[in-house]
């Protein structure tokens, strides 16, 4: 056990000397979202989950993002909080209804605060992985029919074209869209996320419509910032059957397919896994001439987002259900801890597709802070970063080119449907008073980072 600087007792996070992870070119990042950080809704247009936090009973804690973390006047003390961190980046996303009007031409005000944010960034050394679309639809464009209107991508290629020239050559990488299944499945076809739309036909729709405006963006990307790493995120989560049986294993198959496949199938490879073909001729998604060449554009990297596993079983009811094995450690959004499966379902992808470079973009957990006098002691926390970062080195060991770790939250924030209630953060924040404090795992992160940064001097001066 270590003591902190503010006092509190820590686990260090450690890795081998030799390991991959160490080497100066692994990029070790803080990652945050638009809407569940910034506030400020008075100078942006209103967006889809402003609308559904006005909606009674989806949020949990009836609370909303009309201030959330202050980010938006906070910034520059959010940066200086990020550079004492001594990462490398700092992946945040970009607000479309804070930069897009409604007539479609540039918001210059929200564009200048994202421009000051990258020249701040830029001068501090801090790369910035810039995300175009984080979960925040302008409500105008829901009104006309959201992502199931396939004017929509066209719309956001469109908001890409501009964004990109207003920023120029000040970002270091680009992800077009953060998660698309949630976007689609959460949000259009089961409904527990903004909008709040239902329907296996509509999240179909929905997701065909989403990988279209990457593959749409991605054209853009490569006309105007040919020297960023421009790419996507996808959450992925390896699935295992309840049990041995026949039925069993094929229903965490089809589990696969609806989440990790739907995706990576037609951005690697230019189609849709089998199950396309199974399912019924109304709720299969729209697919135009062209559409899947645009959606397999090249992919500088792919960000993965990982959290849990999935263990499924065969329902005769339903088809699959989702079973939570017994006696086994669980976050606060009552996620197993699954280390292992980060490192699975790395060098399962690794062996189906010709991967470009993986980023993990996101990776953390939902804990008990062990907060109190101005402290925070979040030792799971550093325990749960401890065992990922072992993971992501035993897929860097197996042939997974793993590029970068991005360390989710950089702070406490909005967690969507479940409001304020679940804490992602390294650093705690006081909804109150808006006070930030480092946590334990955030301390533990920096002087990982650090330590990293003096091994590799080490080794250089050796050579």
């Amino acid at each position: 056990m270590l003591k902190t600087a503010n006092g509190c007792s820590t686990m260090k996070i450690s890795l081998p000397a030799t390991s991959s992870l160490q080497q100066a070119d692994f990029t070790y990042g803080v990652a945050t979202a638009a809407f569940q950080i910034e506030g400020a809704a008075d100078s942006r247009l209103e967006c889809i989950w402003d609308k559904f936090c006005a909606t009674p009973g989806k949020i949990k804690d009836a609370s909303n993002g009309l201030v959330a973390c202050k980010h938006y006047d906070l910034w520059q003390k959010d940066l200086d909080l990020i550079e004492s961190l001594g990462v490398d980046a700092y992946r945040f996303s970009i607000s479309w209804p804070r930069v897009i009007k409604p007539d479609g031409s540039l918001n210059l005000q929200g564009v200048d605060f994202y421009v000051k944010i990258l020249d701040s960034l830029n001068k501090r050394g801090i790369k910035a992985y810039v995300t175009l679309y984080h979960w925040d639809l302008p409500q105008h464009l829901e009104d006309d029919g959201g992502w199931l209107n396939r004017n929509t991508a066209y719309l956001f290629r469109d908001y890409v074209e501009l964004i990109t020239l207003a920023f120029g050559s000040r970002v270091y990488s680009y992800a077009t869209l953060n998660e698309p299944f949630c976007s689609a499945y959460l949000g259009y076809e089961v409904g527990i996320h903004a909008p709040g739309i239902t329907g296996i036909d509509k999240g179909k729709c929905a997701a065909h419509h989403l990988l279209l405006a990457h593959g749409l963006a991605m054209q853009v990307l490569e006309k105007n910032s040919p020297n960023s790493l421009n790419g996507i995120v996808l959450n992925v989560s390896p699935c295992f059957p309840a049990s041995d049986s026949a039925k069993d294993h094929a229903a965490a198959r089809l589990v696969d397919q609806r989440t990790n496949q739907w995706f990576a199938q037609p951005l690697l490879e230019g189609r849709y896994p089998a199950l396309l073909d199974e399912l019924d001729p109304a709720d299969r998604p729209p697919i135009e001439a062209g559409d899947m060449e645009i959606i397999s554009h090249k992919l500088d990297f792919l960000g993965i987002n990982y959290y849990t596993r999935e263990v499924v079983a065969h329902d005769d009811k339903v088809g699959t259900k989702k079973i939570y094995p017994d006696n086994l450690p669980l976050t606060d959004m009552g996620w197993e801890i699954y280390p292992q499966g980060l490192t699975e379902i790395l060098v399962s992808l690794h062996q189906q597709f010709d991967l470009p470079p993986v980023y993990i973009t996101e990776n953390g957990a939902a804990l008990p802070d062990g907060f109190a006098n101005n402290q925070a002691n979040d030792v799971e926390r550093v325990a749960y970063f401890q065992s990922h970062l072992e993971a992501v080195h035993l897929a860097i060991e197996q042939g997974v080119n793993v590029r970068g770790y991005f360390a989710w939250s950089l702070m406490d924030n909005f967690e969507w449907a479940e409001g304020y209630i679940k804490r992602f953060g390294i650093v705690h924040v006081d909804y109150a008073t808006q006070k930030r404090t480092i946590k334990a795992s955030g301390l533990a992160y920096r002087d990982f980072i650090c330590q990293r940064h003096a091994l590799s001097d080490v080794l250089l001066n050796e050579v």
